[in-house]
């Protein structure tokens, strides 16, 4: 049976009407960057009656956007990265070894996502402090406390994520590696990790952007010498006055990075979640 006449016409129409839901707020970004203050405070026009590009470096100057951005671009590196590193070990362990406790073990990693992360930001947060008291380990207002605090987030799920790609990679590659001399470790490093590369990239694009754009325990646990850029970029709304326009110019210049890193990862991203979720 052949699709009514009508139907492509109205996959054409859905996707445009999603398209333009997605593109408006982009387009209302970008042309509110280059206004001047006091027409974006006006009333609005789709198009701009003055151009300026003033905005693109007075942003700069009103706050320290440079700090934050590196401050954002360590944290969410590194809390990336250690996240992956000890998922993949843990992932593995889970996937290919039978030991007392596994299951428990999964369930329980697995569970810590059911709870809201405000529930953790108070104990957290008078952790860090009496450290600093007690023992002198200042992890209070420091880029360290906050890519640890990430990782509690992002571990489990990528611990989870790991394990069920491991799982959909056949155990003979590791049998066949062992036939060859290597040990468990071995055939991780040689054999599966290879193999398992779209979903170890799926699990580090997730665990960054979690760092990257979380805010509540940002603006908690951060001081005005680690601030990241979710809680920085507050700092164009002042006691006199709101920079709207540099705001929308600070968003995508610090956006720029970002998408281009996710549009050149995005196949393994896809393969990764995929495979990961289907065995």
């Amino acid at each position: 049976m052949r699709d009514p006449r009508w139907l492509p016409w109205a996959r054409w129409a859905g996707l445009g009407l999603l398209g333009l839901f997605t593109l408006t707020p982009l387009y209302v970004m970008l042309t509110s960057a280059i206004k001047p203050l006091q027409d974006v405070q006006g009333d609005f026009h789709w198009i701009p009656t003055t151009i300026t590009l003033r905005p693109f470096s007075d942003m700069w100057r009103t706050v320290p956007l440079a700090r934050y951005f590196a401050n954002s671009l360590i944290v969410a590196s590194v809390a990336a990265l250690v996240s992956v590193l000890i998922a993949i070990f843990a992932a593995y362990a889970i996937s290919r070894f039978r030991f007392p406790g596994r299951r428990i073990f999964s369930v329980t990693v697995l569970s810590t996502q059911m709870f809201p992360g405000i529930l953790f930001l108070l104990p957290l947060f008078m952790i860090y402090v009496n450290l600093g008291t007690a023992i002198g380990v200042e992890l209070y207002a420091s880029r360290t406390g906050l890519i640890i605090t990430y990782l509690t987030f992002s571990l489990p799920f990528s611990i989870w994520m790991l394990a069920g790609y491991f799982d959909s990679i056949p155990t003979a590659l590791d049998e066949a590696a062992q036939v060859d001399g290597s040990g468990p470790i071995g055939a991780l490093l040689r054999v599966v990790l290879p193999a398992a590369t779209p979903g170890i990239v799926a699990v580090a694009i997730y665990a960054f952007m979690t760092a990257w754009g979380e805010v509540l325990f940002a603006s908690v646990m951060t001081d005005e010498s680690s601030r990241t850029l979710a809680v920085g970029l507050q700092g164009y709304a002042t006691e006199n006055d709101v920079y709207w326009n540099q705001i929308m110019a600070a968003s995508l210049v610090v956006s720029v990075p970002v998408v281009a890193g996710f549009l050149l990862l995005q196949r393994y991203l896809v393969q990764g979640l995929t495979a990961g979720a289907v065995k």
